[in-house]
Protein backbone atom coordinates (compact mmCIF):
# COMPACT_ATOMS: atom_id res chain seq x y z
CA UNK A 1 0.00 0.00 0.00
CA UNK A 2 2.75 2.50 1.14
CA UNK A 3 3.94 4.60 -2.11
CA UNK A 4 7.11 4.87 -3.22
CA UNK A 5 7.07 8.87 -4.15
CA UNK A 6 9.14 11.33 -2.83
CA UNK A 7 8.75 13.55 0.50
CA UNK A 8 7.09 16.91 -0.22
CA UNK A 9 7.57 18.55 2.97
CA UNK A 10 7.07 21.90 2.43
CA UNK A 11 10.08 24.55 2.24
CA UNK A 12 8.59 26.48 4.85
CA UNK A 13 10.00 25.62 8.61
CA UNK A 14 8.10 22.15 9.32
CA UNK A 15 5.39 22.34 11.70
CA UNK A 16 4.99 18.65 13.39
CA UNK A 17 2.03 17.14 15.26
CA UNK A 18 4.09 15.81 18.54
CA UNK A 19 1.27 13.39 20.01
CA UNK A 20 -2.60 13.47 20.27
CA UNK A 21 -5.42 11.86 22.26
CA UNK A 22 -8.87 11.51 22.30
CA UNK A 23 -11.83 10.62 24.36
CA UNK A 24 -13.98 7.41 23.97
CA UNK A 25 -17.32 8.88 21.74
CA UNK A 26 -20.10 8.23 24.09
CA UNK A 27 -23.47 7.10 22.20
CA UNK A 28 -25.79 9.63 23.12
CA UNK A 29 -29.10 8.15 24.74
CA UNK A 30 -32.16 10.77 24.83
CA UNK A 31 -30.52 12.75 28.22
CA UNK A 32 -27.45 14.65 28.80
CA UNK A 33 -24.64 12.70 29.02
CA UNK A 34 -22.15 12.32 31.97
CA UNK A 35 -19.73 14.88 30.41
CA UNK A 36 -19.66 18.97 29.62
CA UNK A 37 -17.27 19.64 26.43
CA UNK A 38 -14.77 20.97 28.97
CA UNK A 39 -15.01 17.98 31.04
CA UNK A 40 -14.03 15.52 28.35
CA UNK A 41 -11.38 18.38 27.37
CA UNK A 42 -9.74 18.07 30.58
CA UNK A 43 -9.77 14.35 31.22
CA UNK A 44 -8.14 13.95 27.77
CA UNK A 45 -5.83 16.81 27.83
CA UNK A 46 -4.31 15.66 31.38
CA UNK A 47 -2.55 12.31 30.32
CA UNK A 48 -1.31 13.49 26.88
CA UNK A 49 0.31 16.23 28.53
CA UNK A 50 1.21 14.17 31.24
CA UNK A 51 2.99 11.12 28.77
CA UNK A 52 4.86 14.37 27.23
CA UNK A 53 6.45 15.66 30.11
CA UNK A 54 5.37 19.14 29.07
CA UNK A 55 4.45 21.73 31.51
CA UNK A 56 0.84 22.97 30.86
CA UNK A 57 3.05 26.36 30.88
CA UNK A 58 4.84 25.69 27.49
CA UNK A 59 2.16 26.02 25.69
CA UNK A 60 1.71 29.44 23.41
CA UNK A 61 -1.82 28.76 23.07
CA UNK A 62 -4.83 26.45 23.61
CA UNK A 63 -7.16 26.40 20.32
CA UNK A 64 -10.49 24.52 20.39
CA UNK A 65 -13.41 23.62 18.13
CA UNK A 66 -16.57 23.38 19.80
CA UNK A 67 -20.05 23.86 17.63
CA UNK A 68 -22.95 23.50 20.37
CA UNK A 69 -21.39 25.68 23.53
CA UNK A 70 -23.26 25.10 26.88
CA UNK A 71 -24.15 28.44 28.43
CA UNK A 72 -21.92 27.25 31.47
CA UNK A 73 -18.77 27.13 29.22
CA UNK A 74 -18.53 30.32 27.36
CA UNK A 75 -15.10 29.77 25.39
CA UNK A 76 -14.44 26.40 26.65
CA UNK A 77 -10.80 26.66 25.25
CA UNK A 78 -9.86 29.20 27.88
CA UNK A 79 -12.40 27.12 30.42
CA UNK A 80 -10.72 24.18 29.71
CA UNK A 81 -7.36 26.07 29.74
CA UNK A 82 -7.81 26.59 33.25
CA UNK A 83 -9.20 23.69 34.65
CA UNK A 84 -5.78 22.10 33.19
CA UNK A 85 -3.93 24.01 34.80
CA UNK A 86 -2.16 26.11 32.18
CA UNK A 87 -1.78 29.02 33.81
CA UNK A 88 -3.92 32.31 33.75
CA UNK A 89 -1.55 34.14 31.11
CA UNK A 90 -2.55 31.46 28.66
CA UNK A 91 -4.19 33.01 25.56
CA UNK A 92 -6.92 30.66 24.29
CA UNK A 93 -9.70 30.41 22.37
CA UNK A 94 -12.70 28.69 20.41
CA UNK A 95 -13.28 28.50 16.99
CA UNK A 96 -16.47 27.27 15.16
CA UNK A 97 -16.94 25.72 11.42
CA UNK A 98 -19.28 23.17 12.30
CA UNK A 99 -18.12 19.93 11.29
CA UNK A 100 -14.36 21.39 10.75
CA UNK A 101 -14.10 23.26 14.02
CA UNK A 102 -11.99 20.72 15.47
CA UNK A 103 -9.74 20.44 11.96
CA UNK A 104 -9.76 24.23 12.00
CA UNK A 105 -8.13 24.38 15.47
CA UNK A 106 -5.19 22.47 13.93
CA UNK A 107 -5.02 24.14 10.78
CA UNK A 108 -5.33 27.27 12.72
CA UNK A 109 -2.14 26.28 15.02
CA UNK A 110 -0.27 25.11 12.01
CA UNK A 111 -0.39 28.52 10.57
CA UNK A 112 0.77 30.37 13.95
CA UNK A 113 3.62 28.15 13.93
CA UNK A 114 4.32 28.24 10.08
CA UNK A 115 4.17 31.80 10.21
CA UNK A 116 6.50 32.35 13.13
CA UNK A 117 3.85 34.09 15.90
CA UNK A 118 4.03 30.81 17.58
CA UNK A 119 6.20 27.85 18.98
CA UNK A 120 4.31 25.18 20.79
CA UNK A 121 0.04 24.82 20.78
CA UNK A 122 -2.40 22.63 21.94
CA UNK A 123 -5.27 22.35 19.46
CA UNK A 124 -8.55 20.16 19.98
CA UNK A 125 -12.12 19.60 19.89
CA UNK A 126 -14.86 18.96 22.33
CA UNK A 127 -18.44 18.18 21.72
CA UNK A 128 -21.41 16.76 23.55
CA UNK A 129 -24.30 16.80 21.30
CA UNK A 130 -26.47 15.22 24.21
CA UNK A 131 -26.19 18.50 25.67
CA UNK A 132 -27.84 20.06 22.80
CA UNK A 133 -30.71 22.79 24.10
CA UNK A 134 -34.31 22.59 24.42
CA UNK A 135 -35.44 25.86 22.54
CA UNK A 136 -38.94 27.58 23.00
CA UNK A 137 -40.58 28.09 20.15
CA UNK A 138 -41.30 31.74 19.00
CA UNK A 139 -44.62 32.24 19.60
CA UNK A 140 -43.66 31.12 23.28
CA UNK A 141 -41.08 33.16 23.54
CA UNK A 142 -43.48 36.56 22.36
CA UNK A 143 -46.13 35.36 24.85
CA UNK A 144 -43.21 35.75 27.89
CA UNK A 145 -42.36 39.04 26.42
CA UNK A 146 -45.78 40.20 26.61
CA UNK A 147 -46.84 38.87 30.04
CA UNK A 148 -43.48 40.04 31.37
CA UNK A 149 -44.33 43.60 30.21
CA UNK A 150 -47.85 43.57 31.38
CA UNK A 151 -48.12 45.94 34.21
CA UNK A 152 -51.70 45.88 35.37
CA UNK A 153 -53.70 42.70 36.63
CA UNK A 154 -55.99 43.16 33.59
CA UNK A 155 -53.22 43.67 31.03
CA UNK A 156 -51.55 39.99 32.58
CA UNK A 157 -55.56 38.69 32.78
CA UNK A 158 -55.63 39.04 28.57
CA UNK A 159 -52.35 38.04 28.11
CA UNK A 160 -53.28 35.07 30.34
CA UNK A 161 -56.18 34.57 28.27
CA UNK A 162 -54.03 34.39 25.16
CA UNK A 163 -51.65 31.65 26.34
CA UNK A 164 -51.43 27.99 24.24
CA UNK A 165 -50.26 25.24 25.82
CA UNK A 166 -48.99 23.55 22.86
CA UNK A 167 -46.86 26.99 21.99
CA UNK A 168 -44.46 25.48 24.67
CA UNK A 169 -43.54 22.13 23.08
CA UNK A 170 -39.90 22.32 22.97
CA UNK A 171 -38.15 22.29 19.73
CA UNK A 172 -34.48 20.15 20.11
CA UNK A 173 -31.71 22.85 19.00
CA UNK A 174 -29.97 20.29 17.47
CA UNK A 175 -32.62 19.57 14.75
CA UNK A 176 -32.21 23.43 14.13
CA UNK A 177 -28.34 23.22 13.92
CA UNK A 178 -28.44 20.42 11.30
CA UNK A 179 -30.54 22.31 9.11
CA UNK A 180 -28.66 24.55 6.43
CA UNK A 181 -30.12 28.35 6.77
CA UNK A 182 -29.83 28.94 2.90
CA UNK A 183 -30.45 25.28 1.41
CA UNK A 184 -33.13 24.60 4.01
CA UNK A 185 -32.33 21.54 4.15
CA UNK A 186 -31.16 19.28 6.67
CA UNK A 187 -27.28 17.29 6.59
CA UNK A 188 -29.63 13.60 5.62
CA UNK A 189 -31.20 15.41 3.18
CA UNK A 190 -28.55 16.62 1.02
CA UNK A 191 -26.91 13.37 1.45
CA UNK A 192 -30.09 12.00 -0.33
CA UNK A 193 -29.48 14.79 -3.26
CA UNK A 194 -25.80 13.29 -4.21
CA UNK A 195 -26.83 9.86 -3.28
CA UNK A 196 -29.30 10.77 -5.99
CA UNK A 197 -27.05 12.28 -8.03
CA UNK A 198 -24.58 9.30 -8.41
CA UNK A 199 -26.83 6.50 -8.48
CA UNK A 200 -26.12 5.26 -5.21
CA UNK A 201 -28.04 2.38 -3.74
CA UNK A 202 -29.71 1.91 -0.68
CA UNK A 203 -27.89 -1.42 -0.48
CA UNK A 204 -24.83 0.08 -1.27
CA UNK A 205 -25.29 2.62 1.56
CA UNK A 206 -26.01 -0.06 3.96
CA UNK A 207 -23.23 -2.02 3.12
CA UNK A 208 -20.61 0.31 3.09
CA UNK A 209 -22.36 0.94 7.27
CA UNK A 210 -21.74 -2.66 8.08
CA UNK A 211 -18.14 -2.38 7.19
CA UNK A 212 -17.45 0.98 9.15
CA UNK A 213 -18.97 -1.42 12.17
CA UNK A 214 -16.73 -3.88 11.58
CA UNK A 215 -13.60 -2.07 11.11
CA UNK A 216 -14.31 -0.28 14.33
CA UNK A 217 -14.76 -3.40 16.22
CA UNK A 218 -11.40 -5.05 14.97
CA UNK A 219 -9.47 -2.25 15.68
CA UNK A 220 -10.70 -2.34 19.22
CA UNK A 221 -10.47 -6.49 19.39
CA UNK A 222 -6.75 -6.03 18.05
CA UNK A 223 -6.09 -3.15 20.71
CA UNK A 224 -4.78 -0.42 17.65
CA UNK A 225 -7.20 2.23 19.64
CA UNK A 226 -4.95 1.86 22.47
CA UNK A 227 -2.37 4.60 22.28
CA UNK A 228 -5.18 6.87 20.98
CA UNK A 229 -8.31 6.57 23.55
CA UNK A 230 -7.94 7.78 26.78
CA UNK A 231 -10.55 6.82 29.43
CA UNK A 232 -13.28 8.80 30.67
CA UNK A 233 -14.49 8.35 34.26
CA UNK A 234 -17.70 9.96 35.90
CA UNK A 235 -18.81 11.66 38.94
CA UNK A 236 -20.11 8.57 39.80
CA UNK A 237 -17.07 6.90 39.50
CA UNK A 238 -18.15 4.89 36.15
CA UNK A 239 -15.28 4.04 33.47
CA UNK A 240 -16.12 5.01 30.24
CA UNK A 241 -12.92 3.24 28.60
CA UNK A 242 -13.98 2.51 24.76
CA UNK A 243 -16.53 3.83 21.66
CA UNK A 244 -19.56 2.51 22.79
CA UNK A 245 -22.00 2.96 19.25
CA UNK A 246 -20.16 0.17 17.48
CA UNK A 247 -22.44 -2.73 16.55
CA UNK A 248 -19.63 -6.11 15.37
CA UNK A 249 -22.93 -8.29 14.76
CA UNK A 250 -24.57 -5.56 12.75
CA UNK A 251 -25.59 -6.64 8.79
CA UNK A 252 -26.76 -5.45 5.56
CA UNK A 253 -29.98 -7.92 6.19
CA UNK A 254 -30.88 -5.95 9.60
CA UNK A 255 -30.64 -2.34 8.01
CA UNK A 256 -32.58 -3.17 5.50
CA UNK A 257 -35.73 -3.52 7.72
CA UNK A 258 -34.96 0.19 8.89
CA UNK A 259 -37.25 2.65 7.28
CA UNK A 260 -35.48 6.13 5.28
CA UNK A 261 -35.60 9.04 8.01
CA UNK A 262 -35.31 11.97 5.53
CA UNK A 263 -37.43 10.77 2.25
CA UNK A 264 -40.03 7.81 2.81
CA UNK A 265 -39.93 5.33 0.87
CA UNK A 266 -37.49 4.93 -1.24
CA UNK A 267 -34.55 6.97 0.26
CA UNK A 268 -31.44 5.59 0.95
CA UNK A 269 -30.51 7.45 4.59
CA UNK A 270 -31.31 5.95 7.38
CA UNK A 271 -30.75 5.82 11.46
CA UNK A 272 -28.18 2.72 10.36
CA UNK A 273 -26.52 3.72 7.73
CA UNK A 274 -26.28 7.52 8.96
CA UNK A 275 -23.51 9.25 11.79
CA UNK A 276 -24.37 8.79 15.21
CA UNK A 277 -25.12 11.45 17.80
CA UNK A 278 -22.29 11.37 20.27
CA UNK A 279 -20.44 13.43 22.68
CA UNK A 280 -16.20 12.91 22.70
CA UNK A 281 -12.95 15.35 22.93
CA UNK A 282 -9.52 15.20 21.05
CA UNK A 283 -6.40 16.96 21.70
CA UNK A 284 -2.99 16.94 19.14
CA UNK A 285 -0.12 18.69 20.14
CA UNK A 286 1.11 21.24 17.11
CA UNK A 287 4.87 22.07 17.68
CA UNK A 288 7.67 24.11 15.83
CA UNK A 289 11.27 22.65 15.53
CA UNK A 290 12.63 25.07 17.80
CA UNK A 291 9.88 23.36 20.22
CA UNK A 292 10.78 20.07 19.51
CA UNK A 293 14.53 20.66 20.10
CA UNK A 294 13.80 22.66 23.53
CA UNK A 295 11.62 20.21 25.10
CA UNK A 296 13.00 16.68 22.85
CA UNK A 297 10.05 15.76 22.01
CA UNK A 298 9.68 13.35 19.06
CA UNK A 299 7.57 14.09 16.35
CA UNK A 300 4.95 11.78 15.25
CA UNK A 301 4.14 13.77 11.54
CA UNK A 302 5.07 16.56 9.62
CA UNK A 303 1.75 18.93 8.47
CA UNK A 304 2.48 18.99 4.79
CA UNK A 305 -0.53 21.18 3.65
CA UNK A 306 -4.21 22.54 4.29
CA UNK A 307 -6.70 23.44 1.70
CA UNK A 308 -10.84 24.51 2.30
CA UNK A 309 -13.64 24.84 -0.23
CA UNK A 310 -16.91 25.35 -0.97
CA UNK A 311 -19.29 24.84 -3.01
CA UNK A 312 -23.84 24.86 -2.79
CA UNK A 313 -25.17 23.73 0.48
CA UNK A 314 -27.47 21.52 -1.05
CA UNK A 315 -24.93 19.64 -2.27
CA UNK A 316 -22.40 19.95 0.90
CA UNK A 317 -21.41 16.59 1.10
CA UNK A 318 -19.39 16.75 -1.85
CA UNK A 319 -17.28 19.28 -0.84
CA UNK A 320 -14.56 17.01 0.37
CA UNK A 321 -13.57 16.18 -3.09
CA UNK A 322 -12.85 19.83 -4.25
CA UNK A 323 -11.04 20.41 -0.90
CA UNK A 324 -8.55 17.09 -1.23
CA UNK A 325 -8.69 17.59 -4.94
CA UNK A 326 -6.94 20.98 -4.71
CA UNK A 327 -4.72 19.77 -2.55
CA UNK A 328 -3.86 17.46 -4.48
CA UNK A 329 -3.52 19.69 -7.55
CA UNK A 330 -1.21 22.48 -5.99
CA UNK A 331 1.06 19.18 -4.56
CA UNK A 332 1.00 17.39 -7.84
CA UNK A 333 -0.07 14.54 -6.76
CA UNK A 334 -2.06 11.61 -7.93
CA UNK A 335 -5.17 9.72 -5.76
CA UNK A 336 -2.14 6.61 -6.39
CA UNK A 337 0.26 9.08 -4.13
CA UNK A 338 -1.96 8.97 -0.85
CA UNK A 339 -1.23 5.89 1.12
CA UNK A 340 -4.33 6.35 3.66
CA UNK A 341 -7.21 8.75 3.50
CA UNK A 342 -10.14 9.79 6.60
CA UNK A 343 -13.06 11.23 4.75
CA UNK A 344 -15.26 11.34 7.90
CA UNK A 345 -18.34 9.25 7.31
CA UNK A 346 -21.37 11.78 7.55
CA UNK A 347 -23.04 9.38 6.21
CA UNK A 348 -22.47 6.22 4.41
CA UNK A 349 -24.04 7.70 0.74
CA UNK A 350 -21.87 10.99 1.02
CA UNK A 351 -19.05 8.66 1.49
CA UNK A 352 -19.83 6.67 -1.16
CA UNK A 353 -21.17 9.89 -3.57
CA UNK A 354 -17.57 11.12 -2.97
CA UNK A 355 -15.57 8.17 -3.72
CA UNK A 356 -18.06 8.44 -7.20
CA UNK A 357 -17.28 11.66 -7.61
CA UNK A 358 -13.48 11.19 -7.67
CA UNK A 359 -13.86 9.52 -10.64
CA UNK A 360 -16.45 11.41 -12.41
CA UNK A 361 -15.32 12.68 -16.12
CA UNK A 362 -17.77 15.43 -15.93
CA UNK A 363 -17.49 16.33 -12.24
CA UNK A 364 -13.29 16.64 -12.37
CA UNK A 365 -13.41 18.21 -15.84
CA UNK A 366 -15.81 21.22 -13.72
CA UNK A 367 -14.04 21.11 -10.61
CA UNK A 368 -10.81 20.89 -11.91
CA UNK A 369 -10.47 21.04 -15.21
CA UNK A 370 -8.95 17.75 -15.82
CA UNK A 371 -9.48 16.22 -18.72
CA UNK A 372 -9.52 12.66 -16.93
CA UNK A 373 -10.79 12.05 -13.67
CA UNK A 374 -8.68 11.33 -10.10
CA UNK A 375 -9.82 7.88 -10.28
CA UNK A 376 -11.49 5.52 -7.61
CA UNK A 377 -9.72 5.58 -3.75
CA UNK A 378 -8.64 2.18 -2.98
CA UNK A 379 -11.33 1.13 -0.15
CA UNK A 380 -8.56 -0.68 1.79
CA UNK A 381 -7.07 2.98 1.86
CA UNK A 382 -9.69 4.67 2.96
CA UNK A 383 -11.32 4.54 6.78
CA UNK A 384 -9.28 1.76 7.80
CA UNK A 385 -10.81 1.54 11.33
CA UNK A 386 -14.28 2.56 10.95
CA UNK A 387 -15.66 6.63 10.79
CA UNK A 388 -18.32 7.96 12.81
CA UNK A 389 -21.02 5.48 11.61
CA UNK A 390 -19.61 2.77 13.65
CA UNK A 391 -17.87 6.00 16.14
CA UNK A 392 -20.22 8.79 16.20
CA UNK A 393 -20.02 12.55 15.20
CA UNK A 394 -19.84 15.07 17.85
CA UNK A 395 -18.98 18.09 15.50
CA UNK A 396 -16.73 20.10 17.03
CA UNK A 397 -14.35 17.20 17.53
CA UNK A 398 -14.34 14.62 14.26
CA UNK A 399 -11.90 16.62 12.08
CA UNK A 400 -9.31 16.70 15.15
CA UNK A 401 -10.23 13.16 15.49
CA UNK A 402 -9.54 12.12 11.61
CA UNK A 403 -6.32 14.17 11.66
CA UNK A 404 -5.42 12.07 14.76
CA UNK A 405 -6.01 8.68 13.77
CA UNK A 406 -4.72 8.79 10.13
CA UNK A 407 -1.25 10.06 12.03
CA UNK A 408 -1.61 6.75 14.36
CA UNK A 409 -2.93 4.80 11.29
CA UNK A 410 -0.10 5.58 8.88
CA UNK A 411 2.08 4.71 11.62
CA UNK A 412 0.99 1.55 12.59
CA UNK A 413 0.80 0.36 8.72
CA UNK A 414 4.21 2.46 8.46
CA UNK A 415 2.87 4.14 5.57
CA UNK A 416 4.24 7.66 4.76
CA UNK A 417 1.71 10.12 3.33
CA UNK A 418 -1.83 10.36 3.98
CA UNK A 419 -5.30 12.86 3.82
CA UNK A 420 -7.95 13.93 6.17
CA UNK A 421 -11.15 15.43 4.87
CA UNK A 422 -14.37 16.01 5.83
CA UNK A 423 -17.97 17.78 4.34
CA UNK A 424 -18.88 20.51 6.50
CA UNK A 425 -22.54 21.86 6.89
CA UNK A 426 -23.48 25.30 4.54
CA UNK A 427 -21.34 23.92 1.76
CA UNK A 428 -17.40 23.56 3.34
CA UNK A 429 -14.95 21.05 3.38
CA UNK A 430 -11.59 20.77 4.82
CA UNK A 431 -8.57 18.66 3.82
CA UNK A 432 -5.36 18.25 5.45
CA UNK A 433 -2.09 16.52 4.03
CA UNK A 434 -0.12 14.64 6.69
CA UNK A 435 3.43 12.92 6.03
CA UNK A 436 4.87 10.63 9.03
CA UNK A 437 8.48 11.15 10.26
Amino acid sequence: MASQTRSIAPASPPVYIIDGARTPFLKARGRPGPFTPVDMAVQCGRPLLMRNNLPPSAFDQVILGCVNVISEEMNPARVAALRLGMGEAMPAFTVQINCGSGMQSIDTAYKYIRDGSADLILAGGAEALSHSPLLLQQNAVHWLADFQRAKSLGQRLKSIMRFRPWDFKPVIGLERGLTDAIAELNMGQTAEVIGQMFHITRAQADEYAVSSHQRLARAQTEGWLEQEVVPLVGRDGTLYSADDGVRPNSSVEHLATLKPVFERPYGKVTAGNSSQITDGASWVIVASEAAVKKYQLTPRAVIVDSHWSALDPQIMGLAPVLAAGELLKRRELELQDIDLWELNEAFAAQVLACLAAFDDADFNRLAFGRETPFGRIDRDRLNIDGGAVSLGHPVGTSGNRIVLHLVNAMQRQGLKRGIATQCIGGGLAGAMLIETV
